[in-house]
């Protein structure tokens, strides 16, 4: 993707305060998103069913651009104060065996360690002036509640209101999981789903079958929208595309 944005010239000069004792989170607007623009097809794709307001489903292959292009539209949403939406909610299983009991620290230093992706993603989505301000983005927009990440054991029982939510590598949750996360979207909120299934990390192949069940039943959904990303989506690097297609021909997609 590639990124630009003339029009907001002003955020280049932009002195956002930064976080300290006793004061006040800064406050990230609209105005600090970077512009990106779709390189693939598909990435067009997903912008249009993104701004006809469906819930996407992104499938495919990795290094296509599909978590980073749903986070960006949800977040140009969420800081868009004209919308409904307050917040972006990404949810995934910590680790395969849905059981974060194995790492070292507390339960928010456990979660943290799974947070590291997403930080990186949203640096990549803001414009601002100096290092220093980077490093705070990600815990700023977390301290605004425009942010949330949560694990699937964190959201049952809940009815989640006025929120974009992000299912990331969805391919590693069971069916049961992804039933109780679509059935808490409430009123003013809007769901979608990110990943492959190819890369499942579960063992069962009962659990594994249940992602492609659900799948099936929003596919007779008119509010989704399913986006399959391929080979020529792959925009990561060279590398991460040279190596998809000889696993591609080696059909050791299939195999799994």
């Amino acid at each position: 993707m590639t990124r630009s944005r003339a029009a907001r010239k002003s955020r280049q000069q932009a002195n956002i305060p930064l976080n300290k004792k006793k004061t006040q989170s800064p406050l990230i607007t609209l105005d600090h998103l970077v512009e990106l623009q779709p390189l693939t097809k598909n990435q067009e794709s997903l912008f249009y069913a993104y701004d006809e307001g469906k819930n996407i489903v992104a499938h495919g292959y990795p290094g296509t651009g599909k978590s980073l292009s749903l986070i960006y539209k949800a977040l140009e949403e969420v800081l868009d104060p004209s919308t409904p939406y307050k917040k972006v909610i990404v949810v995934r299983s910590t680790v395969a065996t849905r059981d974060i009991g194995f790492l070292p620290g507390s339960i928010s230093e456990k979660i943290a360690e799974f947070e590291v992706p997403y930080k990186y993603m949203i640096k990549n989505l803001f414009d601002f002036n100096s290092d220093e301000k980077y490093e705070m983005l990600y815990g700023n927009l977390k301290a605004q509640k425009s942010f949330y990440f949560m694990p699937t054991s964190f959201i049952r029982g809940m009815t989640i209101d006025e929120a974009v939510i992000i299912v990331d590598e969805f391919q590693n949750l069971s069916y049961h999981e992804l039933e109780s996360i679509i059935t808490r979207v409430g009123l003013d909120s809007k769901i979608h789903f990110s990943g492959d299934i190819a890369q499942s990390d579960l063992i069962k192949k009962s659990e594994k079958d249940g992602a492609a069940l659900f799948l099936k039943i929003l596919g007779r959904m008119e509010s989704f929208e399913t986006i399959n990303f391929g080979i020529d989506d792959i925009c990561r690097s060279s590398l991460v595309k040279e190596y998809i297609v000889a696993k591609h021909n080696l059909g050791l997609f299939q195999a799994e």
